[in-house]
């Protein structure tokens, strides 16, 4: 006992006996020793004004969204569903600047499977490939003749897309091909998306496919293949039958 001293005993002995004290008192007044954090719920993107396109980018984007997804006697097309609201949401935001992605060089371009490999944000390429694309189409000497990609006809329009995704189309500035590949792959994301985030307009992607959205609980049709889920879908923001009606 001669190397511990008597002080470092009692101050020992205090601070158990203080760790004791704290915890019993966290369980006699009924408080958890943390507090959880404010929920994180996703921003509602909200009809109105654009805020990233112009209106003459929008009008351009609405032929390519509806291109893509073609409209049909059961399902909107990709405008209709939102998919040009869902986009120009998305690039006015953080994805739009690559947020909380490593921007840093060098830039190889690698496969598909390698994601992205480039300085240029996707606002950028947007940017960037809708105005070329626009200039491809005023020449008298491209597919388009001179003329807006809005005024063709859809096989004129397709020929044009098959164009720029074969890489035969070429655009001014920037890689009509990444540019093409980009625009396919946010306007499918904006047709399946929770309709919260301005696309899938009314779930009717979901409704096409039957799938269930956001139900709590849907165990005992996973395993049932081949049969069409009777109940309609619900989004993370509720469904519309469910918001109280105003007297």
């Amino acid at each position: 006992m001669s190397g511990i001293r008597r002080r470092d005993v009692l101050a020992g002995t205090a601070f158990v006996l203080a760790d004791i004290e704290l915890a019993r008192g966290a369980i006699i007044s009924g408080q958890l020793p943390w507090q959880p954090d404010k929920e994180d719920t996703p921003r509602t993107a909200k009809p109105g004004a654009w805020k990233f396109f112009t209106a003459d980018e929008a009008v351009m984007m609405a032929v390519l969204a509806d291109r893509i997804i073609p409209p049909d006697p059961d399902t909107p097309g990709g405008n209709d569903a939102g998919c040009v609201v869902f986009i120009d949401r998305q690039l006015a935001g953080p994805y739009g600047l690559y947020e909380g992605l490593y921007e840093r060089p060098p830039f190889i371009k690698g496969t598909l499977q390698q994601g992205p490999q480039s300085a240029q944000t996707p606002a950028t390429l947007y940017r960037l490939g809708i105005a070329a694309l626009e200039r491809y189409c005023s020449r008298p000497d491209g597919r388009a003749k001179g003329k807006p990609l809005a005024s063709l006809q859809a096989p004129e329009q397709d020929a044009i897309l098959q164009g720029l995704e074969d890489g035969s189309v070429e655009l001014e500035g920037v890689d009509g091909k990444t540019f093409f590949q980009q625009v396919v792959k946010d306007v499918q994301q904006g047709f399946f998306a929770d309709p919260i985030y301005g696309g899938n307009r009314d779930m009717c992607a979901w409704k096409m496919i039957g799938f269930p959205g956001a139900r709590y609980d849907y165990r005992e049709w996973v395993g049932r293949h081949n049969e069409r889920y009777p109940h309609p879908p619900v989004s993370i923001g509720g469904r519309i039958e469910w918001t109280p009606r105003k007297s």
